[in-house]
């Protein structure tokens, strides 16, 4: 065999087994894991026909899509992110995202698209998070949102908006709605009334820095309204926020929350309501919240949008813990510290129409015990008083605080009075002590006290026994021991 036929064969076979290690259904173009389908940066006109069916995450982005064919995700049942941004997309047919009801995740970036159609994306009914910024996209439909009730961010920025339905996002299915992004459009004037009446978590997360709206009391009222409230959206961007002081003038744009002089003589406006009625409650009480509004003409229809941002209508949530009546009062049964937060009461007269009624604090909270007279606090610090006056008597009132100031004074003797006390121990222990003690021999202890008289310098004893013999021997004892203590005392040197 020569050796060109050999090359060829060992060729055949890589190629061979490079066809057998692929995954069945990905596409030669593709790069295809377990459940992950990249095709991105391909050079893609279209795409693929043959695609695995067990991809649950498609990259198609940077290639040049210019379409979508009908019904091209039924080849892919189990997808939920689809990234097809920085593609050429001008136009999506009505059936472009069929069999897509498992999608969650869309990014459609940096496109062509020129508008959004109501039945571009009615079909992805579990769709969560919608990309489309970086567009040419100068129009939204009214109904462009209406289906997706699981929709929690869409993202617009960097469009050519001059105008967008907000009631598109004001209606039930959208009460998940956390981030709207309309920053960097060319929007001119927004609808105040609109913006104030929205739910508080749309509010939260809709952006408008960077639009060349027109300045008004209205919009700066309302803006600094949420920026004093905490909302992201306009905390995080104050900055960023411009207004447009002439229509004549397109570059008269001013950072009006930041400058804003001009803005000093603006009063009222509808974001000056007051705030959120506070609502005080016990556990396990049952209450009854109403709005003291009043009611809107042909409003035949409330809900209240809850603190964990779920809508309960007439007559309740599932588990009937929550009531909704027909004047729009609200029921909740059997109170829980978690039933705590701000409730929001909608009328609505019709699918696209809602006005805010009233908003109300709730806060449920344990009753205090009958017995309890002092606060932790206070009873700490009555401890820590009693300790300290403890110490100060201890320290300042205690009787003697000296053992050598306590000691008394001898008193004196008589001025013409001269004695000595003296005790003998004799050699044997009286019969009272102990046996065990030992006896010690010919030791004497003599208490002494100054003397006045002396009789040729010898101390004089006063015996404290009456002996009538003056040779007794007890006496002559004495005698001789007294002479060898006035030796001890004398000037005269112990010569040995």
């Amino acid at each position: 065999m020569g050796l060109l036929a050999k090359l060829l064969l060992v060729l055949g076979l890589c190629a061979g087994g490079r066809a057998l290690g692929a995954p069945r259904g990905c596409p030669a173009a593709c790069i295809c894991t377990s459940d992950v389908l990249s095709c991105s940066r391909r050079a893609l006109l279209q795409v693929p026909r043959a695609l695995p069916r067990t991809a649950t995450a498609l990259d198609l982005s940077h290639n040049g899509l210019t379409q979508l064919r009908d019904g091209w995700l039924a080849a892919l049942p189990h997808l939920e992110a689809l990234h097809m941004g920085h593609n050429q997309l001008e136009e999506l047919s009505a059936r472009a995202f069929h069999n897509g009801s498992r999608l969650r995740h869309l990014d459609m970036s940096s496109n062509r698209l020129r508008a959004v159609r109501a039945h571009y994306f009615a079909a992805l009914v579990s769709l969560e998070e919608l990309l489309l910024y970086d567009n040419r996209i100068a129009r939204v439909d009214e109904g462009a949102f209406a289906g997706l009730s699981g929709l929690r961010k869409v993202y617009l920025s960097w469009n050519n908006l001059t105008h967008f339905p907000f009631r598109s996002v004001h209606g039930l299915g959208n009460y998940s709605l956390r981030t709207l992004d309309l920053s960097s459009n060319n929007l001119s004037s927004v609808p105040v009334e609109e913006l104030a009446a929205l739910p508080e978590n749309v509010r939260n997360g809709l952006y408008l820095h960077n639009n060349p709206v027109t300045c008004s009391c209205a919009l700066y009222l309302l803006l600094r309204r949420w920026k004093q409230q905490g909302f992201r959206s306009v905390k995080d961007f104050s900055e960023e926020h411009t207004c447009k002081v002439s229509d004549h003038v397109p570059r008269s744009l001013i950072r009006f929350l930041k400058y804003s002089q001009m803005f000093e003589n603006c009063s009222g406006g509808p974001e000056d309501a007051p705030r959120a009625r506070p609502f005080p409650a016990l556990v396990s009480q049952t209450l009854l919240i109403t709005c003291n509004a009043s009611l809107p003409p042909a409003a035949p229809t409330y809900m209240w949008i809850t603190p964990h941002h779920e809508p309960v209508k007439q007559p309740g949530n599932s588990n009937r813990s929550l009531e909704v009546y027909s004047n729009g009062s609200l029921k909740i049964s059997a109170a829980k510290p978690w039933h705590s937060g701000v409730y929001v009461c909608l009328a609505i007269s019709s699918p696209q129409n809602f006005s805010r009624m009233c908003e109300v604090n709730v806060t449920v909270h344990y009753p205090k015990p009958d017995g309890e007279t002092f606060s932790t606090g206070l009873t700490t610090l009555l401890g820590c008083i009693v300790s300290l006056l403890l110490v100060l008597v201890y320290l300042f009132l205690t009787p003697c605080r000296c053992l050598r100031c306590c000691k008394k004074a001898a008193p004196r003797s008589p001025p013409q009075e001269c004695s000595a006390q003296s005790s003998i121990l004799s050699a044997t222990p009286p019969a009272t002590e102990a046996p065990n003690r030992k006896a010690s021999a010919h030791k004497h202890v003599v208490f002494l006290e100054p003397l006045r008289e002396t009789h040729n310098g010898k101390i004089r004893l006063a015996l404290g026994e009456d002996f009538p013999d003056a040779k007794h021997p007890k006496v002559l004892q004495l005698k001789s021991d007294s002479e060898s203590i006035s030796s001890v005392f004398s000037d005269t040197p112990i010569v040995a």
